[in-house]
């Protein structure tokens, strides 16, 4: 089970990365813009829409990165006033309850996905991308998150079958929140 959680923790970091590159290329994009129309006075007429391709590609494939990290926003007065195995069977319902909402958000932006590689739909802007191609990041990123979901599930059930249960810093203690 420790092999199935280091290749997902794995999956999520290079998923991470790749989101890390297309913020570069959607920084790099804007400035590239900003220095043509200001020495140039011209546009690449594309910018405004694939930087918003790009964000809902960095958003959705860092979900599950950030998952791995505990850097997404949580709740924690149950987890501070809980110790030990009562600790791990809440974050265990909590990873339950993503993984059940993730998967139906992949299913559904894989249904969104599908029916633009059915329809063939375009973008109405003057570059006419294909729009199955910016939509595929969606079904992978919520498939990557509900993969690392399991993940977090697995290595629960690791600690609660090790039997040896320490009583973890509370991650807002440990961000130095």
């Amino acid at each position: 089970m420790e092999k199935i959680v280091e290749n997902l923790d794995r999956i999520s970091e290079i998923f991470g990365r790749i989101a890390g590159y297309l913020m570069l290329i959607g920084v790099t994009l804007v400035l590239t813009e900003v220095i043509i129309r200001a020495f140039f006075d011209k546009t690449l007429y594309i910018t405004e829409e694939y930087t918003g391709y790009l964000m809902v590609a960095i958003t959705f494939l860092g979900l599950a990165y950030t998952l791995k990290e505990k850097g997404h926003i949580r709740m924690v007065f149950l987890q501070k006033a809980l110790k030990g195995k009562a600790r791990i069977f809440l974050d265990m319902y909590a990873f339950t309850i993503g993984l059940v909402i993730f998967a139906i958000i992949t299913r559904t932006t894989g249904s969104f996905f599908w029916d633009s590689v059915i329809s063939q739909s375009r973008s109405m802007q003057i570059s006419e991308t294909y729009l199955a191609i910016p939509q595929f990041v969606m079904p992978l990123g919520s498939f990557l998150v509900t993969l690392q979901f399991v993940a977090e599930l697995l290595r629960s059930i690791v600690k609660l079958r090790s039997g040896v249960i320490e009583d973890e810093e509370i991650e807002s203690e440990a961000l130095g929140r």
